[in-house]
């Protein structure tokens, strides 16, 4: 019976609810619904809170995070988000919240959803595919500066006043030129941000390589042996994790690599006993 009542549980967990269209998810979190297909939301405003949940979207979300309030995932991940930071999603994908080992926040996020059928024959409907950050396959939030940051509450903010505005024959095109706006300035950030983490990734290898260096140059092979993942990871200060996942910086790999190009240049390995390799 006990085996029973915990396979009961987890099915019920792993249940998948659709949420299909805008005004759904406002009352999941107990929201005002301004416009069918669009509204902006303010979480500070909720009058109901989620502990857990796996749901299938039917439209775009854009959220800036105030605060870091439960577990994210997205697919099958977590999703990487923190304190003021973007969080994208798109429709037909699976995401969820998991606040049962805590008590949920109270939260100043705010974000944008809109549904497909709101863009359907506009620009930004033909070129929704391009923003890519609403891709299963970037499952890391975008970390904005302060200037960033209030670029972004300010092109929330225009789209929250339009939806308050009167509807007239300009609302449509306002809004979605807004939201436009909106998204072309976080792919901006994103490309930003990956730049700066390719250059931090080079200055890591550029460290990785002279640590290399000075390891056999000291003769510390000749009593310890190969490097450990630990060892430059301490060097380094990075978490052995991190440093064992990036590519090269195994410790399998580039150390016989370094090895075979001293070979190479001299002969053989001026720090190596013969026949260790």
């Amino acid at each position: 019976m006990f085996y029973l009542c915990i396979r009961l549980i987890t099915k019920h967990m792993d249940e998948i609810t659709k949420i299909e269209t805008v005004d759904q998810y406002d009352q999941l979190f107990g929201l005002e619904t301004l416009h069918p297909l669009v509204n902006v939301i303010d979480f500070s405003k909720a009058t109901k809170s989620v502990e857990y949940i796996r749901m299938n979207i039917g439209f775009y979300c854009l959220f800036l995070k105030d605060a870091k309030c439960g577990d994210l995932t997205y697919g099958r991940k977590n999703y990487d988000y923190q304190e003021g930071t973007v969080v994208c999603m798109a429709p037909g994908q699976v995401s969820g919240i998991d606040n049962r080992n805590r008590t949920a926040p109270r939260t100043k996020s705010i974000g944008v959803l809109f549904h497909p059928d709101l863009i359907r024959g506009t620009s930004l409907g033909q070129n929704i595919k391009n923003y890519t950050f609403f891709s299963y396959e970037v499952n890391e939030a975008l970390h904005l500066s302060d200037q960033e940051r209030e670029i972004v509450t300010d092109c929330i903010h225009k789209i929250r006043l339009e939806l308050e505005h009167t509807i007239d024959k300009h609302s449509k095109q306002l809004i979605v030129r807004n939201i436009e706006l909106l998204l072309d300035y976080c792919m901006r950030f994103y490309e930003r941000q990956f730049i700066t983490r390719n250059q931090a990734n080079k200055d890591i290898v550029v460290k990785f390589e002279q640590l290399l260096d000075e390891y056999f140059q000291n003769q510390v092979a000749m009593t310890e042996g190969l490097p450990s993942v630990k060892y430059f990871a301490d060097k380094a200060c990075l978490s052995p994790d991190k440093e064992r996942n990036r590519k090269n910086c195994t410790g399998i790999y580039p150390v016989p690599n370094y090895r075979t190009g001293q070979r190479k240049n001299t002969g053989r390995c001026s720090n190596c006993q013969p026949g260790s390799l």
